[in-house]
């Protein structure tokens, strides 16, 4: 679970009053889009002329990841890809971190209500924390940090997940965030400018505009 970028996207969103993502149109992009970072790394995913093209036929060995990568072989953008099933995956993250003892599911007590989830172990979503939160603090060259943790910190500050990023550290440290966000440039071109886009994505999918 350590190197699942999606569940720890997850733990990152997760709001303990909210019982739940504290925003969770804007977990599911976020989440889809720390799954297309994780294959991109593992070198299942790649970019050609601005579509994104799947190398390799083998499973990932995680199943949310292997839903993701199926998605891909259509030939699709990035963003398109972001927002595809995008309801689908958060709910398998969801699941997968229940199943993994890291959350706990209290199921609806109506037909319309919504499931309650809270963190079975605080401690691991605040060493995730602390580890972004280093991080964004670091003095150090951005070349020198891990691209997953770099990917979380870009994720994070482009969600507006203000327990990892304040809106006063969203300023101070903007050039730090941007940095972060340019490192995926590395992995694809337009995996960096779609991450870079996700702000203008989720007010597109909150006005029903961003598909299923």
């Amino acid at each position: 679970m350590n190197d699942d970028l999606a569940c720890l996207m997850y733990l990152l969103a997760h709001d303990d009053a909210a019982e739940g993502p504290y925003d969770r149109s804007r977990t599911e992009l976020l989440v889809r889009a720390a799954a297309l970072i994780d294959l991109a790394l593992r070198g299942r995913l790649g970019e050609t002329g601005g579509t994104v093209t799947v190398s390799g036929t083998e499973p990932t060995g995680a199943p949310v990841l292997d839903g993701v990568l199926r998605d891909a072989t259509a030939g699709h953008g990035w963003k398109h890809l972001m927002r595809r099933h995008r309801k689908r995956t958060l709910t398998e993250v969801e699941d997968r971190l229940a199943a993994a003892g890291l959350l706990t599911v209290q199921t609806p007590r109506t037909r319309f209500g919504t499931r309650r989830l809270t963190v079975a172990d605080r401690a691991v979503p605040a060493a995730l924390h602390a580890r972004v939160s280093a991080v964004l603090h670091g003095d150090g060259p951005v070349q020198e940090i891990p691209t997953a943790d770099a990917a979380l910190l870009a994720l994070a500050a482009a969600g507006g997940i203000r327990s990892v990023v304040s809106r006063q550290g969203q300023n101070l440290f903007r050039a730090r965030i941007d940095a972060c966000t340019g490192s995926l440039a590395a992995l694809a071109p337009g995996l960096e400018k779609a991450v870079r886009t996700l702000p203008m994505t989720m007010i597109a999918a909150q006005g029903g505009m961003g598909g299923s």
